[in-house]
């Protein structure tokens, strides 16, 4: 069974491997010092700043995740959502996306925003599914090309 809870320090590096694996998965890596470099901190670049990081836990073991980060006061960017392959398929990247919607509005959040690869085929689809849409943004991280948006 699969329970959804909040970051706690410490989960820093199964998180890190977690996104590693996720990535790798699609032929894409990690940026450590750059696109991947919040995750050194997540206390410090998501819950100071206004935002939220939750990882979905099977038997003490993270095999998923996300984070909600300020953009500005009405704006969060959705981050991090990863789950590792063999968890796909079972509704949590839906109960991930859904707490993300409760965990965004509860900080004051109207809009989220995200960036993705278009080779994240499961994950794109999900966010169209739950109202997302493409939009030019000014800058992507590197691994990325496409930007999504949609109201809360």
């Amino acid at each position: 069974m699969c329970t959804l809870r909040g970051y706690r320090q410490g989960d820093e590096c199964e998180v890190f491997a977690l996104v590693e694996s996720a990535l790798k998965h699609y032929g894409l890596s990690v940026s450590p010092e750059e696109t991947d470099a919040d995750i050194k901190d997540i206390g410090k670049s998501y819950i100071l700043p206004g935002g939220a990081f939750k990882v979905l836990e099977n038997n003490g073991r993270i095999v998923g995740s996300y984070g909600v980060h300020k953009v500005d006061n009405s704006t969060c960017e959705l981050r991090k959502m990863y789950l590792y392959p063999k968890y796909k398929g079972r509704g949590l990247g839906k109960k991930m996306m859904e707490d993300a919607f409760v965990a965004a509005r509860a900080l004051g959040y109207s809009r989220m925003v995200l960036e993705t690869n278009r080779c994240l085929k499961e994950a794109v689809n999900l966010y169209k599914k739950y109202g997302f849409v493409e939009y030019s943004s000014e800058h992507l991280s590197d691994r990325c090309d496409c930007a999504m948006q949609k109201d809360l």
